[in-house]
């Protein structure tokens, strides 16, 4: 079975990894995939809410499978969950650059999640400088944007590689998590859910070309007139 790589990596801790990471692996599930989720942050965020998760759901009935390792176990975790899915989702810790490079060397794809600040912008600086030296893709993803926040559009011009699309700063996200869910599975109709699905649909369509989802230019005048 074919498979890709997607780490979710920041050096500065609070940008919204672990938020980015569960939310992408439960909406890659809800189109299809076999996805699983490895968190290597020895803060263990993202366990902690799989836990949740299991608790709500049921141990059987998460959708997802899960990983809590240390770093230099990474390569042999991959190697396990080939056979069995489509995609795998790393959540990485800050901070580390040992085990972040290693995260990264792994990946199809980096994404880096940032939020509108000069504090931000100045760690994605350090990432990106890591992942360029590894010669690896990347999209930058902004997180927790105001809409039409002067800082904001000051702070997109100065970055390259760009998602298009950008999550705000919805308590949706972060209600879900509480129960090991993601908006789309506790507001299917809300502004968080449907932004996740247009940040889905534009990485999908990076990882998965021959599946492309062209839905993203009809999504995103939708999400402009909201």
């Amino acid at each position: 079975m074919s498979h890709k790589i997607i780490t979710i990596a920041q050096q500065k801790g609070g940008a919204g990894k672990t938020t980015v990471t569960a939310h992408l692996a439960v909406a890659f599930k809800n189109k299809g995939k076999n996805v699983a989720i490895i968190d290597i942050d020895p803060q263990g965020s993202l366990e902690q809410w799989y836990k949740v998760r299991e608790a709500t759901l049921g141990k059987d009935k998460t959708g997802i499978d899960f990983s809590s390792i240390s770093g230099w176990r990474l390569h042999n975790e991959i190697s396990r969950l080939k056979a069995t899915t489509d995609l795998i989702i790393i959540d990485s810790p800050p901070h580390t650059q040992t085990e972040t490079k290693t995260v990264i060397r792994a990946a199809d794809i980096v994404i880096i999640p940032t939020q509108p600040s000069p504090t931000d912008f100045w760690a994605t600086e350090l990432t990106v400088n890591i992942v360029e030296k590894e010669r690896i893709p990347y999209r930058i993803l902004l997180n927790r944007v105001v809409k039409n926040s002067r800082l904001a559009m000051t702070i997109t011009k100065k970055y390259n590689n760009l998602l298009d699309t950008k999550l705000g700063n919805r308590i949706a996200f972060a209600d879900s998590m509480l129960d090991g869910l993601c908006a789309s599975e506790t507001s299917p109709s809300s502004q968080a859910a449907f932004e996740i699905n247009i940040l889905t649909n534009e990485i999908e369509d990076m990882l998965f070309p021959d599946q492309a989802s062209n839905k993203n230019s009809d999504a995103k005048s939708k999400v402009a007139a909201k």
